[in-house]
């Protein structure tokens, strides 16, 4: 072991006089630098990039350049903190950055965080400050937020006259928003302003070298496409959680306020739940693992904190509370509490059953299923768990009660569902279909891989349709693509997103050596805020291969197209995969031998056309086309009026306007219009969900 230890001792020394860092961040005084994990991560990333990414990008002056305006974008995209000097005196490292990182060598990107960091807590003091200034609301001034078609401020009295700005708006907005009736107390709302600035400052201040190396590696895998990430251990628990709609901890939501981790829902199901001893806005001051010492987390970062109450279940935590409403001075009460695996319900599937009168007067029956993604849990099916999560799963459960309460057809609500697991997809797709292709994925190699359903029979054989939108991606692209391809059903909506490219979630343990290891050990330098069965050193989701629909066509750019199209505000020019920068190119490859369950064309252009002529004479398509217009309408933030009488008339127009149109939408429901001095009602409407249940109705009388 002491021999283990000189020999590491060593190689730290070879790292340490080898290559010359770009920057000297002791003597630029920086605070934050990068530890010894972070270079070895960053050059191992770097290096899967390099040879082992679908891309294989080298890293050169084309991908620096990129790497450095993603960066700059990152921390300050409303250019309102740092100054053109800054800029400029950073160009010397736009060319090298990728490079840099090959080296394992962080110390720019670093530098440029830092000088936001320093930037941003400069101007937050000097709002402080001018708290205690006269401001003057009868002035005719205006306020931008977001700058980022601006030019950068060129002097310091640009950027504090911006900071004086945001003062007086924020003083105004307080005013503005109380009531009428109430004498406005101005010094109410600089201490209410004076809490808000101060909390930036105190988070801020806590910021450390795990958040800049996360926010650099963003900025870098970002360059290469926009589906490849480094995740930091805690990122990689909370993306695993994501996919497996499960969580190990206590089942509590936790926010930071008043420097106190305070508990903001209880999830029902959950340890707290159960203990019904944890209530709303309590806060829990101190932590222990099971019989050890308790460790107090006032003022820690949110992260950190979570990081120590969240576990393993069947593991204990004792949690000392202060009860909502309790002075900071009171004696905290202990509650002890056992982790478990909790599921997350409201990101599940989900069904409920439209009951619809047709044009021929009977009432049909359309079973809809919501699903938010596409999870499954991964590590329960490792550990041979029969009873894991997943979504076909959770999916054939509801259509077997939606066949019981004798639905006419079903509708697949896919909107806003940004994917998830390839497998589930495949296996979903196999409710529908009895055998046969789903998608083929091409890997790095150019090798083509058909994925099968090979399952026989269906879960549901009757009258289907999927609905999507832009914001469906990825796994709902295969599973709708396959749809069509199929014939199986009608897909409804808008075109999808138009992610076609594989990502492979990777614990970052695979690739650091034991050398390396050592190497991080002897520095010192090792997160020992890591969560509770967290990856130790994260984990890349690498993009390594791209999958195309049976027919061979690729969904990266283009997406699925509808049958039957819906009008919508979102543009592929500033929505969507054709959005991004760094995405791959559309392509195509051979199409899989498969056999088409029934030919829809003649159908669909039969439902368009019955589509078309019930739209001409509908109110709330009318309603639709007119929120795509005022969507589109302003391609810019416009500046805010800083004249009390000017916002305030301003302000007054929008509300009532924004009256007028709910209430002509409440009219068409036939329900009782907005009054003054009533909460706003909630319009509960979904136009696409009901035009889409009707044209399903079309859809059963044709196909008799």
């Amino acid at each position: 072991m002491f021999k283990n230890l000189i020999f590491c001792l060593a190689l730290v020394s070879v790292v340490a006089c080898g290559a010359k860092p770009r920057v000297d961040l002791d003597q630029e005084g920086m605070v934050l630098k990068p530890t010894t994990q972070h270079e070895i991560i960053a050059k191992t990333v770097a290096e899967l990039l390099e040879y082992q990414s679908y891309k294989r990008v080298p890293m050169n002056d084309s991908i620096s350049n990129i790497v450095f305006d993603n960066l700059i974008k990152m921390i300050d995209p409303g250019k309102n903190y740092m100054l053109q000097s800054d800029i400029d005196g950073f160009q010397q490292y736009r060319n090298n950055m990728s490079q840099d990182f090959r080296k394992g060598d962080l110390t720019s990107s670093f530098f440029i965080y830092s000088k936001y960091v320093d930037r941003f807590l400069q101007a937050m003091n000097y709002a402080l400050a001018e708290l205690d200034a006269k401001h003057d609301f009868t002035k005719d001034e205006t306020y931008n937020s977001f700058r980022e078609k601006e030019k950068w401020f060129t002097t310091d009295a640009q950027l504090k006259d911006q900071m004086r700005k945001r003062v007086k708006y924020d003083l105004l907005n307080l005013k503005l928003a109380g009531s009428d009736s109430v004498k406005v107390d101005e010094a109410k709302n600089k201490e209410t302003l004076k809490s808000r600035y101060n909390n930036l400052i105190s988070q801020v201040k806590k910021t450390n070298s795990n958040d800049a190396f996360q926010t650099v590696m963003t900025a870098f895998t970002d360059a290469i496409d926009p589906h490849t990430n480094y995740f930091n251990p805690s990122l990689s628990q909370s993306f695993n959680e994501s996919m497996s709609n499960t969580l190990e901890g206590i089942g509590a939501q936790l926010q930071m306020e008043n420097e106190m981790v305070t508990i903001k829902m209880i999830i029902p199901g959950g340890p707290a739940y159960k203990d019904k001893t944890l209530q709303i806005n309590d806060r829990i001051v101190a932590v222990a693992q099971g019989n050890g010492e308790f460790e107090d987390i006032v003022g820690w970062r949110i992260d950190a904190a979570v990081a120590k109450i969240k576990g393993k279940k069947g593991t204990v935590v004792r949690l000392k509370i202060l009860p909502a409403g309790a002075s900071a001075s009171a004696t905290p009460r202990i509650v002890t509490l056992t982790r478990e695996k909790i599921i997350l319900a409201e990101e599940s599937a989900k069904r409920e059953i439209k009951t619809i009168k047709g044009p021929d007067g009977k009432d049909y029956k359309i079973g809809i299923i919501n699903l938010p993604k596409f999870y499954i849990d991964f590590e329960a099916v490792r550990r041979g768990d029969r009873d894991y999560k997943s979504t076909t799963r959770d999916v054939r459960l509801l259509l077997d009660t939606l066949k019981q309460e004798g639905v006419d057809a079903v509708l697949m609500d896919l909107r806003n569902n940004g994917g998830g697991s390839l497998q589930e997809a495949v296996e979903l797709t196999g409710l529908f279909i009895d055998r046969g292709p789903v998608v083929q994925v091409r890997d790095t190699r150019n090798n083509v891989q058909i994925e099968k359903d090979q399952e026989a029979g269906l879960a549901w054989e009757g009258p289907f349709g999927v609905i999507i939108n832009r914001f469906s991606a990825s796994a709902s692209e295969i599973f709708a693509g396959a749809i069509q391809d199929y014939g199986r059903g009608v897909i409804l909506g808008s075109t999808s997103y138009g992610k076609g490219t594989v990502q492979s979630a990777m614990d970052m343990s695979r690739f650091i050596s034991q050398t390396q290891r050592l190497l991080i050990k002897a520095s010192g330098t090792s997160d020992p805020d890591t969560p509770n069965g967290a990856p130790q050193f994260g984990q890349i989701n690498l993009t390594m291969g791209k999958f195309y629909r049976i027919n061979g066509s690729s969904t990266q750019h283009k997406g699925v197209t509808p049958d039957l199209t819906f009008p919508t505000q979102y543009t592929a020019e500033k929505f969507g995969e054709s959005s991004e920068k760094a995405a791959l190119p559309w392509d195509q490859i051979k199409s899989t031998n498969f056999q088409k369950i029934a030919d829809l064309k003649d159908i669909n252009n039969k439902l368009n056309e019955i589509h078309k002529t019930r739209m001409v004479k509908s109110p709330a398509y009318s309603y639709l086309m007119e929120d795509i217009e005022e969507f589109n309408k302003d391609e810019e933030m416009p500046a805010i009026s800083l004249n009390e009488t000017k916002l305030k008339a301003e302000r007054e127009k929008i509300r009532l306007k924004n009256r007028d149109r709910i209430n002509k939408q409440l009219a068409f429901l036939g329900k009782p219009l907005w009054k003054e001095g009533q909460p706003q009602p909630k319009l509960d409407y979904d136009f696409v969900l009901d035009e889409s249940a009707n044209v399903m109705i079309d859809y059963i009388k044709l196909k008799k």
